[in-house]
Parts: structure tokens; sequence; C-alpha cells
């Protein structure tokens, strides 16, 4: 595939949660949401409710008008994830998307989650060493040293 058709694929197919959140730091967290619609060319009223949508399904949409330096490690993942479930991917990679959640929020999250999957038909990566999200898996695949150790449902 050309890398102009890559390109689309990632912007338009996938939804992308880095372990690092990659927020944008002058931006408040609705700017953050919207950003990838902006690149989609979602216009700007659609843009402003789907990313106030995805933050109220994150259970943070008072967080709208802050900027990552305004919101803790947790609050800075949730918006992460919700720019990367915003545009409605039919993929999500995750790389520990409850590293910095408390118990209780993961679970919420891991509920968001279970719903993209079961009612939208969003297939999730993820990579975690956190035991409640395996727990939440359809299907595992464990690594060690960068071999398939085991897999099962």
């Amino acid at each position: 595939m050309a890398a102009a058709g890559l390109s689309d694929l990632r912007l338009h197919r996938i939804g992308f949660v880095f372990q690092a959140y990659n927020l944008i730091p002058v931006l408040s967290a609705l700017e953050n949401v919207e950003f990838i619609l902006q690149l989609q060319g979602v216009d700007g009223a659609e843009r402003r409710q789907r990313s106030l949508e995805a933050l109220e399904s994150l259970g943070i949409p008072e967080l709208a008008d802050r900027r990552p330096g305004e919101m803790s490690g947790g609050q800075q993942q949730r918006v992460a994830i919700a720019r990367a479930i915003v545009t409605n991917p039919v993929l999500l990679l995750a790389d520990e998307p409850s590293a910095n959640l408390d118990t209780a929020t993961t679970e919420e999250l891991l509920d968001v989650l279970r719903d993209l999957n079961r009612n939208r038909g969003v297939t999730i990566l993820t990579a975690t060493h956190d035991p409640m999200v395996m727990g939440y898996t359809s299907r595992q695949v464990n690594l060690r040293d960068g071999r398939v150790v085991q897999t099962g449902a």
C-alpha cells in the first residue's frame, strides 16, 4: 500500500491510544479530541458534538476546557482514549490504556471498551500488564521476550 493509502487508513479506520498520551499541550482536552476530526474534514458543529460525547462517555466532560498540564495522568489518559474513539474506528490499538487509572476508573474504561466491541464492532488490540484488563478480553496472546508463549480465549 502506498504511503498516502496508509496515512488515510490510519486517519479514518484506526484509533490509537499511546501510553505517553501524546496530547498537544497548548490545546484544551476538547480541542485535542476535536483535532483528529478536523484532520478528517468534519465540520465544526459536528466535531464539537462528537468530541463532547466522547469526553462524556469517559466521564470527563468537566475537563473540556483544561489543558493537559492542568490534568492528572489518569485524566490525560482518558482524554487520549476519547481522541482515539471519537472517529468511530474499526480497530483500536491501545498501549497500556489503564496504566494511570485507579481501579474504579479502569472498570469504567473497560465497560466503554467492551461496549465499543460488542455494540459497534470495534476490534480492540491492547498491550497490557494489567490483570483486570486481561480479564475483560475475549482472546489473549501472551508474549515473553518477543515470542508467543500462550494463546487462549
